[in-house]
């Protein structure tokens, strides 16, 4: 992740056990972060106990739980006036949460695939940082940490995740844990650890940022037309490749997911 002002306000989205806002905080000047968890206090302290929520008080950062990004009544302690509104919103790692309420979560998955849900789950994140968050007079930058592996690198991130949006997608930037000390990435509803993979941090925003474009690596799958985005992969160059790589198994999954999302996205907003 590319280097944070000290002074911007910085807003954390579900962060898990809160290491990495303890981690984050000790970049930042104190008061301008907010962290939030999408447990309750309870619930947290149950999984992963209430060491990084203590720090952060004594700190003083302002920590909410029960945060659900998609859903706005959860944000009431969420202060929502422009002096209390933020330059970066970062979301470290997101899932959706194997405890939903069953009736919830079997009434979406009647109509998304696990990979819809989440990819719905981000493009809420984005939206509501855009209309929500980010101050109309800050960096007004949404920042995505993800894994690069299946089935996080199926979610098209960078290509359809904003479809609707006004946002752009900016560019990535290799995540490095180690400029993070003491941040440690926990499995979803679980008290376990997840073992260190490649992992990209995805700048969004909705004002220009050439100097941070400058910076930020746009891969060429991105915006190349001899390139598949949704399967990353490239340049085929000959119709004949063009043909196998369509009739492909890797494809033709990922153009069902995209068929998916935007039916999905066809039947509702955030």
């Amino acid at each position: 992740m590319n280097a944070i002002n000290p002074n911007w306000r910085v807003l954390t989205i579900g962060d898990g056990d809160l290491s990495f806002s303890a981690a984050l905080a000790k970049k930042l000047t104190g008061g301008h972060l907010t962290a939030t968890v999408f447990d309750s206090l309870e619930t947290l302290s149950e999984k992963y106990g209430l060491s990084h929520y203590q720090q952060l008080k004594s700190l003083g950062v302002d920590v909410v739980t029960s945060v659900d990004v998609t859903d706005p009544q959860t944000w009431q302690e969420i202060g929502q006036s422009n002096q209390s509104k933020f330059d970066l919103v970062i979301f470290q790692f997101p899932l959706i949460p194997n405890d939903f309420s069953a009736s919830q979560y079997q009434q979406l998955s009647a109509q998304g695939s696990t990979n819809t849900l989440n990819r719905w789950l981000l493009h809420c994140f984005v939206k509501h940082c855009f209309e929500h968050f980010l101050a109309p007079d800050g960096q007004r930058l949404a920042v995505i940490t993800s894994k690069d592996v299946k089935p996080y690198r199926q979610w098209n991130i960078e290509t359809s995740l904003l479809n609707g949006l006004t946002g752009r997608y900016l560019g990535r930037s290799n995540f490095d844990i180690e400029s993070f000390n003491g941040y440690q990435v926990r499995n979803v509803d679980r008290d376990k650890f997840v073992k260190d993979t490649q992992a990209y941090s995805y700048y969004f925003s909705d004002k220009p940022q050439e100097l941070l474009e400058a910076e930020l690596e746009m891969p060429a799958y991105c915006d190349n037309p001899q390139y598949c985005a949704m399967c990353r992969v490239g340049p085929i160059e000959t119709q004949q490749d063009w043909q196998a790589h369509l009739g492909s198994k890797r494809h033709v999954k990922m153009d069902e997911f995209e068929q998916q999302w935007r039916d999905w996205l066809a039947q509702r907003q955030c």
